[in-house]
């Protein structure tokens, strides 16, 4: 059988190395540039860091700027006109996972506009062409959007995410400049963080998981267990460099081999109620490795051994289960996210509904436990 395996074309990391950017867009030829970031980086003043870079290179660019947290239609489909408008050769975008999910589906508009409705890029993707070239700074240690071949866009009519998969959106080049993280709010950090903990562990007991993926799930883990409580709480350089690196790792992992039902629901509290993604994956983890380890507890004992319990290598069934599920509790308290479904907004009577939709959702065939229905309910009922 085989096993298809594809990551971005260049990647700088580092403090600093978006000092790379010039020389990069020099070397490609590109004339004009859509730059692309959200509203609240432009509110504090952080998107200068890389626009001061494109001023002083002598870059023509227009800025659009006008992402939500929760990227929409509409998002998607202003940032595409404006691309058009200037002629953009090329898409810099700056920012989390919205604004670079929002990059990308204008990338690909640009050279697929017959898809131009964007709700036909929900899913696996059959487009024709490769996007526009995407330069990716991603500014959380979270999403990974820079290195998937992935993106989500909220439908608002039908209150759905849209979970697109498609290997004509993977930037061209990602620079992961651990300094344009070091402002995160604390929540900020922490949500992204333990969203990148997700996309890992995730990744680790999927049904498509490999020896490849594995490897970049693995040493994710590790370091996010390491490093997350220092990079949130103390700011400290070193430990935000090797979050950026874990984040990275991870989306290598799960780009080619997929997630599961922790995802499907955290979609649904984001479409509905507007959690950001982060948080939704938070509040969800815990309770859902609790189910998944009737399937998945010997990955979590592997997982166990490699964060610091090697006594997992004696344990059953039940105590895998129950260290592993404690383990990231605390390690979300470290963090300072101690909040439940009902804090988003979320009533019983909208159970049935969100399980509907986590039901349709792209992610949940890779579950490593089958799941129905009422299975889902239960689940989003256990995480109130």
């Amino acid at each position: 059988m085989s096993e298809r395996f594809i990551l971005n074309e260049t990647s700088y990391f580092g403090r600093g190395s978006r000092s790379e950017l010039p020389n990069e867009i020099n070397a490609r030829g590109f004339k004009k540039i859509l730059f692309v970031t959200d509203k609240g980086l432009v509110d504090c003043g952080l998107y200068k860091k890389v626009t001061d870079i494109l001023d002083n290179s002598g870059f023509d660019y227009e800025m659009y700027s006008d992402v939500k947290p929760n990227p929409t239609i509409k998002n998607v489909l202003d940032g595409y006109e404006l691309c058009k408008k200037i002629n953009a050769d090329v898409i810099v975008v700056m920012g989390g996972g919205s604004a670079i999910d929002t990059a990308k589906g204008i990338s690909i508009l640009m050279t697929n506009p017959d898809r131009a409705d964007v709700v036909s890029l929900n899913g696996l993707s059959n487009t024709k062409n490769k996007g526009l070239p995407l330069i990716a700074l991603p500014t959380t240690h979270g999403t990974a959007a820079e290195v998937t071949i992935n993106y989500v866009i909220t439908d608002e009519s039908r209150q759905i995410k849209m979970v697109c998969v498609d290997p004509h959106d993977i930037p061209i080049l990602s620079i992961v400049d651990s300094e344009l993280m070091e402002s995160l709010p604390k929540m900020t950090a922490a949500a992204t963080g333990l969203d990148a903990l997700t996309h890992a562990v995730e990744g680790y007991i999927t049904k498509a998981h490999n020896t490849m993926s594995d490897m970049f799930h693995m040493r994710a883990i590790e370091l996010i267990f390491e490093n997350l409580p220092k990079a949130v709480n103390e700011k400290d350089p070193v430990a935000i460099e090797n979050m950026a690196m874990a984040q990275y790792m991870a989306g290598m992992g799960f780009s080619n081999v997929g997630l599961g039902i922790v995802h499907s629901m955290a979609h649904q509290l984001g479409a509905v109620y507007d959690t950001p993604h982060g948080i939704a994956n938070a509040i969800l983890l815990p309770t859902v490795m609790r189910f998944n380890g009737e399937v998945a507890w010997e990955r979590f004992r592997e997982i166990l051994i490699h964060i610091g319990r090697p006594d997992a290598a004696n344990l059953g069934k039940q105590d895998i289960i129950n260290t592993f599920v404690w383990m990231i509790s605390e390690l979300s308290k470290a963090c300072g996210v101690t909040i439940t479904v009902k804090d988003t907004g979320c009533k019983e009577e909208d159970f049935e509904m969100l399980a509907e939709k986590a039901m349709q959702d792209p992610c949940r065939p890779g579950n490593p436990r089958e799941t129905t229905k009422e299975d889902f309910i239960n689940l989003f009922r256990a995480a109130m």
